[in-house]
């Protein structure tokens, strides 16, 4: 019988042994390949965590523009749980410096008695949200001097302020997936009160750029329609921010559309309202599953949910659900609309309701649930909690990533934006 080859050996053939050098052998090494691919499947937030505590190649790798974009296009292509949803909010009617953050996952997932709770952060100023994006929320701040900036609250790290040179009036934040390059468009105000269109593309030598004119001006009389929101809606993979516009004297209604590859304007019809919908509540453009979404109020009986299966074609417009008017989701004093927020596996809808309250509708049953979210250290003081009523504040879904202002030549840091404790 052959003796087998091992670095182990025993007393009887030491005398053989002598004189050879015997070396030994650990466990293989793992490939990087198969490093990467074991990291690409671990949630964002936790290789945040772990980042400080792994060792150099791995803080690397981690680190990289490369990981964040494989990490971000397996998350959402292979596994969305990767990104772990999440809903930031602020006041609108108020100037808090702070930013709430909750898990959407836990809305859906949260037994009634366990509240999903907010993690608020807070700025040295106050901020509004313009968009999100790929996991980087646009700030605005216009208190001292109109400024924006980017931050992603998974990581912590924020751009640097950006000047902007005047108000907002229509705005909005996205992505160019043909030039890997982010945006942000507005219509700027002067002092001057002269007004002017721009693009600025994020990186480390960009300025704003004169781009064609926005078509609908503000409050302007020879408008044909009117654009319905001031913050356009990003829809991922198309490289678009949307607005609804309504016809003044007609039932008219279609999507504006700017394309922040070519950086030019298109139209197209949103979908056909009921002769039986209430105009009076007009709809809001949202964004549902990554697709362009429409609610629309029918007979005062129940709304319809609309949602374009294929970007910029009228004909994919498609009726997804009717959801039953319910006294608990109804306030006509308040006069809102019902606006999808996100949706699990098409059947459960996390909806802000016309009543003002953040509400889970089964689109199947027809049954509603409202969240139990414990809002209670967000430093909002003067709106009620959130369990209550939304008030004045304002949602935008974000998908948690690791995407850093760093990796397009953006200087960064992670002292814009901390946790916040409120006092107690």
């Amino acid at each position: 019988m052959e003796r087998m080859n091992s670095p182990l050996h025993d007393d009887d053939n030491d005398d053989e042994r002598k004189g050879e050098v015997v070396t030994t052998t650990g466990m293989p090494a793992l490939m990087d390949e198969l490093i990467e691919e074991i990291l690409l499947r671990i949630p964002a937030s936790s290789l945040v965590r772990l980042r400080n505590s792994v060792c150099g190649s791995w803080r690397t790798l981690i680190s990289s523009s490369q990981f964040a974009k494989d990490h971000l296009r397996r998350s959402m292509a292979v596994d969305p749980a990767l990104t772990y949803p999440r809903v930031a909010y602020y006041s609108s009617s108020y100037s808090y410096p702070t930013i709430g953050t909750f898990s959407v996952r836990s809305v859906f997932e949260n037994p009634p008695r366990e509240p999903t709770k907010v993690v608020p952060y807070e700025g040295r100023r106050c901020r509004s949200i313009i968009g999100s994006c790929n996991g980087l929320l646009c700030l605005h701040d216009d208190e001292l001097e109109d400024r924006a900036m980017l931050w992603n609250p998974c990581t912590g790290f924020t751009s640097q302020p950006l000047k902007i040179g005047g108000v907002f009036n229509y705005c909005g934040f996205g992505y160019d997936h043909v030039n890997d390059k982010y945006k942000l468009f507005g219509i700027v105000i002067k002092k001057s009160r002269e007004s002017v269109t721009r693009i600025f593309t994020f990186g480390p030598k960009s300025k704003w750029r004169t781009i064609q004119d926005f078509p609908y001006r503000l409050r302007d009389p020879s408008n044909k329609a009117s654009v319905v929101g001031r913050t356009g809606r990003f829809v991922s993979g198309t490289g678009t921010l949307n607005w609804l516009l309504r016809g003044r004297r007609s039932s008219f209604v279609a999507v504006l559309s700017l394309d922040l590859v070519k950086e030019t304007y298109s139209q197209f019809s949103a979908p056909s309202r009921d002769s039986d919908d209430d105009h009076c509540m007009f709809p809001r453009l949202d964004i549902l599953g990554g697709c362009l979404a429409v609610c629309c109020e029918t007979k005062k009986t129940h709304w319809t949910l609309w949602l374009m299966k294929e970007y910029g074609v009228p004909q994919s417009w498609t009726k997804l659900a009717i959801i039953p008017h319910h006294p608990l989701l109804i306030n006509s004093r308040l006069n809102y609309v019902l606006r999808p927020m996100y949706m699990l596996k098409n059947d459960v809808l996390l909806a802000k309701s016309p009543s003002g309250k953040l509400v889970l509708c089964n689109i199947n049953d027809g049954s509603i649930y409202f969240p139990n979210i414990d809002s209670s250290s967000d430093g909002m003081t003067k709106h009620r909690p959130l369990s209550r009523g939304v008030g004045s504040r304002i949602f935008h879904i974000y998908h948690e990533s690791l995407v850093s202002p760093s990796h397009f030549g953006l200087p960064s840091c992670s002292s814009e934006m901390r946790l916040f404790k409120p006092t107690l």
